[in-house]
């Protein structure tokens, strides 16, 4: 898997752990303020695709991974 792909994974998983967390029906509800950081990996993503830069994707880089764009 390259960095790229390991990114979008990494943050959809973040995003589905977020929702479980922050949203009130949830069975693992902790508390409304998890939704922030569903929001902060949202707009990370966005930042991505606008600028083609990911701080994400540089670490995982350093850690081994091919990046393969």
């Amino acid at each position: 898997m390259s960095s790229w792909q390991m990114v979008r994974s990494i943050a959809g998983i973040f995003i589905l752990i977020s929702l479980a967390l922050g949203v009130p029906g949830s069975p693992v509800f902790v508390n409304e303020w998890w939704l922030g950081f569903t929001v902060f990996v949202g707009l990370n993503l966005l930042q991505s695709g606008l600028t083609n830069w990911c701080l994400m994707e540089i670490i995982l880089r350093k850690l081994g991974l091919p990046g393969n764009r």
